[in-house]
């Protein structure tokens, strides 16, 4: 036998990681919805096309038909999203949102209706938010799921307040919250979709007097 020492085996490279295409996914994903409320935006609904989201978010064609069928189906996702963390930012858990229960019925309904005025003047918001209000209109299948995603569970949250209020003995317990949200809710949005006139927190605080205590003399 010799006496040599044997020769030292090579260093062995450090095994590379996998990529995480869960990671991946969300980045893109990610990145399609800023695309996406961008580019609404900047260009309108009618200019907002898949390839133009695609080429925004540095991703293929595909990538975006492989997650949704339609331009509307992102902007949708896209908008849900943009709530979601915006709830996240203001500290609020997205799944467990509700108005606020002060036990003065009036000042709750001012304070949310007042925040509405905010989002719904906020350039983030207003540009899809008006884009798939519209949409919606002509899109039976994107105006249900519309409705069913995002303006049903907002109405909840009312119809849940007004409710409590019912069992607080501060409104009749013959009234529907179903039709009564509607007092205040439905004149807002029309004001909003219409243009008729600027929104403001003094007008929804007017909406909350009017629909709370009436039009007749007290």
């Amino acid at each position: 036998m010799s006496d040599q020492e044997p020769a030292p085996a090579p260093p062995v490279a450090p095994a590379r990681p996998h990529p995480d295409a869960t990671r991946r996914s969300d980045r893109s994903r990610r990145a399609i919805y800023a695309a996406a409320l961008a580019l609404v935006s900047e260009v309108g609904y009618p200019r907002t096309t898949i390839e133009g989201i695609a080429a925004r978010a540095g991703v293929g064609k595909q990538t975006i038909y492989r997650w949704w069928s339609s331009k509307a189906d992102v902007l949708l996702e896209a908008f849900l999203d943009l709530g979601e963390q915006a709830a996240r930012a203001a500290g609020q858990d997205p799944a467990a949102q509700a108005i606020p229960d002060t036990g003065d019925l009036a000042a709750d309904l001012r304070a949310v209706l007042r925040a509405t005025v905010d989002e719904l003047c906020d350039p983030r918001f207003e540009a899809p938010s008006r884009a798939l209000a519209a949409e919606g209109l002509v899109d039976e299948q994107l105006g249900r799921e519309f409705v069913a995603k995002l303006l049903d569970p907002s109405l909840q949250l009312y119809v849940d307040r007004l409710r409590a209020a019912q069992d607080a003995g501060q409104i009749r317990p013959d009234v529907d919250p179903r039709i009564a949200l509607e007092l205040f809710v439905s004149p807002l949005a029309q004001r909003w979709l219409q243009r008729t006139a600027p929104l403001s927190h003094a007008y929804t605080d007017t909406l909350v007097e009017y629909a709370l205590y009436g039009l007749v003399p007290r």
